[in-house]
């Protein structure tokens, strides 16, 4: 990795931690959608897996005190439940699906009748959310906006769905972590400075976003939400399907 590549990298590490840190999402989103771009699958889920994990759990532990434990317990139990059946497939998709996965996930879980909007408060709710996002991790990439669903739909107000999630998250980045690396080869492998980096800008991009989250009204964070997850996945979406169509690897 070159110098300029490495401040570019350390850039946008600081600003997707802050735009998680704000709202919860989002952030991952746009940081693997840029990774896909000059690395290949299994490296990118790795390094982004390392940083999102820093993140998430600098920010679980700076919002410790709203963390709800209990949707965490049970979201980790369908998390490793669907990560084991996961890994005896061993599928490792193209950036193509991967792509396009990340652009239509948010979409279809916004198309679910009322009677089956998803609610990480209802009974059993967080084991399914736990299982459907690690499946869509692996599959898609990136899973934030169908997470965010679950909590949209909740009573929690914006610090509890931060800081829930945020603990959720360490443990699916793990396990994207020990999912991909079974595929990375020798060449693939990244210098560990450039993890060192990454991990410092995720922790500094998520502090300094603690400030705008408690100035942010739970209204205009549910609104801003859903209007920058939609704006990203439709990028996503519309390099999937050229991906796709034109037999485009890059």
């Amino acid at each position: 990795m070159t110098l300029l590549l490495g401040l570019a990298l350390a850039a946008l590490v600081v600003a997707t931690s802050f735009v998680s840190g704000v709202f919860g999402m989002a952030g991952g989103l746009i940081l693997l959608g840029a990774l896909l771009l000059f690395l290949d699958v299994a490296p990118a889920q790795i390094l982004f897996g390392v940083t999102q994990l820093a993140s998430n759990g600098w920010r679980g532990f700076l919002w410790r005190a709203h963390v709800r434990w209990g949707i965490v317990a049970r979201y980790v139990v369908g998390s490793v439940a669907a990560f084991l059946a996961m890994r005896l497939i061993a599928f490792l998709p193209d950036k193509g699906l991967m792509y396009v996965g990340l652009g239509i996930t948010p979409f279809l879980v916004r198309m679910l009748p009322k009677s089956l909007d998803p609610n990480i408060e209802r009974p059993g709710a967080p084991y399914l959310c736990g299982a459907a996002i690690m499946v869509i991790q692996l599959l898609a990439g990136a899973s934030g906006n169908v997470l965010d669903m679950f909590f949209q739909q909740s009573s929690l107000d914006r610090k509890a769905i931060v800081a829930t999630k945020a603990a959720t998250q360490v443990v699916a980045h793990a396990l994207r972590i020990a999912y991909f690396g079974s595929f990375l080869v020798h060449d693939e492998r990244i210098a560990p400075w450039t993890y060192a980096m990454t991990i410092a800008c995720a922790m500094a991009g998520t502090t300094l976003a603690a400030r705008v989250l408690h100035a942010m009204s739970d209204a205009g964070f549910r609104r801003w939400s859903w209007r920058i997850s939609a704006a990203v996945s439709l990028t996503y979406l519309a390099r999937g399907v050229w991906m796709l169509v034109t037999g485009s690897t890059t």
